[in-house]
């Protein structure tokens, strides 16, 4: 690898988008919804043998494998769109085939045999030494020299990834608060990831494996099932959210980003604003490719030009009345003031 990097942010800012983009450079391994796929599971303590390192990339991401079997199928499922041998509802549908693989190539199914044929005999090692020796191992496999990990609401994840991964770099992708928070209110992903939010307030646990049967008698009707192995689909896509909860999700994303961001050295963290990517796409991806260590390749930047779709942009003012709007905005004070400080 010549260099690692994490796109950390909220997500419904442009990311999905830029993975795409950064997915046509012919030096950069775009990783996309890798951490968000593999999660914590993936990185135990102690020293991995090839067999149990796969099994974390294998094994179904539990809340997709949930959601899917509940019909509440992501956008960013791209396993789904085209299926192959593997079903949520059968075999389960691997860590890696549902959203990594299917952007790297039109065979996941192909590329995850190859995979397991390669990791199940690598030697003990930690954690971090088996994600880089994969890395490496879809680098040489694609051609690619230069690692670009991208996940949507991945904030949480990043001081972990810096212990993890101390030389690597980061960038702080962030969009304007409530054009992105009413993007999130209309996503079935963030939608559910705010109802687990109140679950865990209203249980008071920080993890839903320390849940006791008494937790979740305790909970109202419309949160419990969502504990299940499957659940009614119309408690997450039919239930009105007030938007304020989407705005506060916003601010405290965007906060400790910029918090993560500003503490790293010199030269490892840097900044990218979707909407000054729409304004100057050509020189906002040449400071990001610099950053990277690539070549802004004259057209390469042409084709992400023609990629980049600005129509979302302004959204929240012309969709919500004036008070709506102005609700929202307050709610996306902190985290604006955050950007601002900045």
């Amino acid at each position: 690898m010549r260099s690692l990097t994490f796109v950390i942010g909220t997500g419904r800012s442009g990311s999905t988008a830029l993975s795409r983009i950064l997915s046509t450079h012919p030096d950069v391994l775009s990783l996309n919804e890798y951490m968000a796929s593999v999660g914590d599971a993936a990185f135990p303590e102690g020293r991995l043998s090839g067999a149990e390192f796969w099994w974390t990339l294998f094994r179904p991401t539990p809340y997709f494998a949930n959601m899917i079997r509940s019909g509440l199928l992501m956008p960013e499922f791209l396993y789904t769109r085209r299926p192959g041998r593997y079903t949520a509802r059968t075999t389960g549908i691997p860590a890696l085939s549902l959203m990594v693989l299917p952007h790297l190539t039109d065979d996941p199914d192909g590329l995850l045999d190859e995979l397991r044929a390669s990791v199940t005999d690598w030697p003990d090692r930690s954690a971090a030494e088996h994600h880089e020796a994969l890395f490496a191992w879809l680098g040489a496999r694609f051609g690619r020299t230069a690692v670009v990990e991208r996940s949507g609401y991945s904030t949480g994840w990043a001081p972990g990834l810096r212990e993890t991964f101390p030389y690597a770099k980061f960038v702080h992708l962030h969009r304007d608060g409530p054009d992105c928070a009413l993007s999130m209110s209309r996503h079935v992903g963030y939608r559910t990831i705010t109802l687990i939010r109140e679950i865990r307030e209203r249980t008071g646990v920080a993890d839903f494996a320390e849940l006791t049967a008494e937790h979740v008698r305790a909970l109202p009707p419309e949160l419990a099932p969502l504990l299940a192995g499957s659940f009614d689909p119309a408690l997450v896509r039919d239930r009105e959210f007030p938007l304020h909860r989407f705005g506060a999700l916003w601010s405290e994303l965007v906060a400790d980003g910029v918090r993560f961001i500003d503490a790293l050295p010199v030269g490892q963290g840097a900044t990218l604003a979707y909407e000054e990517l729409l304004d100057a796409p050509r020189e906002e991806l040449t400071r990001l490719a610099a950053f990277i260590g690539v070549e802004p390749l004259p057209r390469w930047l042409d084709d992400a030009c023609a990629q980049l779709d600005g129509s979302r942009r302004g959204s929240a003012a012309k969709e919500l009345t004036a008070a709506e709007f102005d609700g929202l905005k307050e709610s996306c004070a902190p985290g604006t003031r955050a950007l601002s400080a900045r």
